[in-house]
C-alpha cells in the first residue's frame, strides 16, 4: 500500500474513530460512573477542592459527573424503546391488516398527536408527576410513538403486501412469524437510520425538562440539572457547568454522526445492490 493510499485509509477512519470516541465515553460514565465512588468532604460552593471541584451545593463536581449520566441517557433510551415496541407494533399491525378500518383507527388517532409540541406535553407531564423519572420516560416515549409507528407502517407495506407473505400465510405461518420475522427485518434498515436521529431528540428532550427545572428534583446529578442548577456560578465554577454540558454535547453530536454514516452506508448499499 502507498504512502497515499495509506492516508487516504486513515482519513476515512478518522471520522468513525472520533464520533465513536464521542459516544462511547458519556455512555461508560452513564454506565460505570454510579458504581465509582471519588467524592471528597463536602466544601465551600464553587470551591477548587477535588479535581473538577465543587458545585453550588460543595457537592463533588466529578462525583456527580459520574452519577448523572444513569437519568440523563437511560431515560432517553428507555423512552426509544418504549416508543419502538409500542409505535412499531402498531405500524406492523396497520401494514400487514387486510382491513382498512382497521389501518385508519390504528393509524389517524395518532395523526392528532402529530401536531401536538413534544416539549409542551412533556412539560405538562412532568409537573404533574413531579420529579419522576418513569413518567418523564413515559412522556418521550408518547410523543415519540406516532412517528414511529407511522414509519415501520411505511417501511412494512411493500413487505407485508407482496407474494411472500401471502405464501408464508398459506403455510399457516404465525402471524408473528411471518411479521416480526420476514416483514421485520424488511424495516431494519429504515429503522437503524432512524434510530441516530430518534434517540439524539430523546436526549435533547430529556434534557430541556430537567434543564427548565419541570423534570427530576433540583437536587438531582443529572447532567442537565447540574448544568442548570450551577449556571449563575459559571465564572467562578465553571467545571461545574462544563463538565456535564460537555457530556451532553459529546453524545449527541457523536452519535448523529455515526447515524449519519450508517444512513450514507445503507443508500450506497442500497445503489450498489440495485
Amino acid at each position: 500500500m502507498t504512502a497515499r493510499a495509506r492516508s487516504g485509509a486513515l482519513t476515512a477512519q478518522l471520522p468513525i474513530a472520533v464520533s465513536t470516541a464521542l459516544v462511547v465515553v458519556p455512555l461508560l460514565v452513564a454506565v460505570f460512573g454510579p458504581f465509582l465512588d471519588v467524592r471528597t468532604t463536602p466544601g465551600l460552593p464553587y470551591d477548587s477542592q477535588g479535581l473538577l471541584g465543587t458545585d453550588g451545593s460543595g457537592r463533588d463536581v466529578l462525583q456527580l459527573l459520574l452519577d448523572g449520566g444513569r437519568t440523563a441517557l437511560g431515560m432517553a433510551f428507555g423512552a426509544v424503546l418504549i416508543a419502538y415496541l409500542v409505535g412499531g407494533l402498531i405500524g406492523l399491525t396497520a401494514a400487514s391488516t387486510r382491513h382498512r378500518w382497521l389501518d385508519e383507527a390504528l393509524i389517524r388517532p395518532l395523526d392528532v398527536l402529530l401536531p401536538l409540541p413534544s416539549l409542551l406535553v412533556i412539560s405538562v407531564v412532568a409537573v404533574g408527576w413531579r420529579a419522576s423519572a418513569f413518567a418523564i420516560t413515559l412522556a418521550v416515549a408518547m410523543v415519540n410513538v406516532p412517528t414511529v409507528a407511522r414509519l415501520v407502517r411505511a417501511a412494512a407495506l411493500d413487505a407485508a403486501s407482496g407474494p411472500v407473505v401471502e405464501a408464508l400465510r398459506m403455510q399457516r405461518e404465525s402471524w408473528i412469524g411471518i411479521h416480526l420475522g420476514y416483514v421485520g427485518r424488511a424495516v431494519l434498515g429504515p429503522v437503524a437510520a432512524d434510530i441516530g436521529t430518534r434517540i439524539t431528540l430523546a436526549v435533547f428532550l430529556v434534557a430541556s425538562v430537567n434543564f427548565l427545572g419541570l423534570g427530576l428534583s433540583p437536587t438531582a446529578p443529572d447532567w442537565a440539572v447540574s448544568v442548570s442548577r450551577n449556571r449563575e456560578g459559571l465564572l467562578l465554577q465553571p467545571w461545574a457547568v462544563i463538565a456535564p454540558a460537555l457530556m451532553l454535547v459529546s453524545f449527541t453530536l457523536g452519535f448523529n454522526l455515526l447515524a449519519d454514516r450508517v444512513v450514507h452506508r445503507s443508500r450506497r448499499l442500497a445503489e450498489v445492490s440495485g
